[in-house]
């Protein structure tokens, strides 16, 4: 009888520890400070033409992914980096307008970040370039006493596809993510 009880409670304490363990971030979601920054619709684009006045402007991407600008129209923007960017509106202005365009894209603000669950005030924040999971949720003013502290759900859309993950307070988070901080049971 001693025996059956110590294998119940050893199985109920294997079952625990196997839900406290964190679940492997799909290679999709493998995020690096380093990696370079891809832009998508939300973002603000700062784009200077050189000896250009009225080229040069902010642009916000639109929900379709582009931008529109005089003489180049609408140039979509969607999954490409700042310097992608830059090469592509140079080729499209030396096309039949300009010479010798000389062109610079820095990425004026970022698309925002949103928290939610057990922290003092979810919503959505504007992303800084660096932010943890845990810088995130200093900004939402930090835990409820209910929450959880040591991992938080991370939803990112990818092209057309969503992922979810639990993810270390230490994991790199990307504009337009989404983090879920969930409720301790214990």
């Amino acid at each position: 009888m001693g025996s059956r009880r110590s294998l119940i409670a050893l199985s109920f304490a294997a079952s625990l520890a196997g839900c406290a363990a964190p679940r492997a971030v799909p290679p999709q979601l493998a995020a690096t400070f380093n990696e370079p920054y891809v832009l998508s619709s939300g973002d603000k684009l700062r784009v200077n033409v050189f000896g250009q006045q009225n080229l040069s402007n902010s642009y916000a991407v639109e929900p379709d992914g582009s931008i529109a600008m005089p003489l180049v129209g609408r140039y979509q923007v969607d999954g490409k980096t700042s310097d992608q960017v830059r090469a592509g509106l140079e080729a499209k202005l030396k096309g039949g307008f300009l010479r010798d365009p000389s062109v610079s894209v820095e990425i004026e603000s970022y698309r925002p970040f949103y928290i939610l669950g057990e922290v003092t005030t979810a919503g959505q924040y504007p992303y800084v370039a660096g932010m943890t999971a845990q810088n995130a949720v200093a900004i939402a003013s930090g835990f409820t006493p209910r929450a959880m502290r040591d991992r938080v759900e991370l939803t990112r859309r990818l092209g057309d596809r969503v992922y979810k993950a639990e993810v270390p307070l230490t994991y790199p988070i990307r504009p337009g993510d989404t983090l879920t901080v969930e409720e301790r049971w214990f």
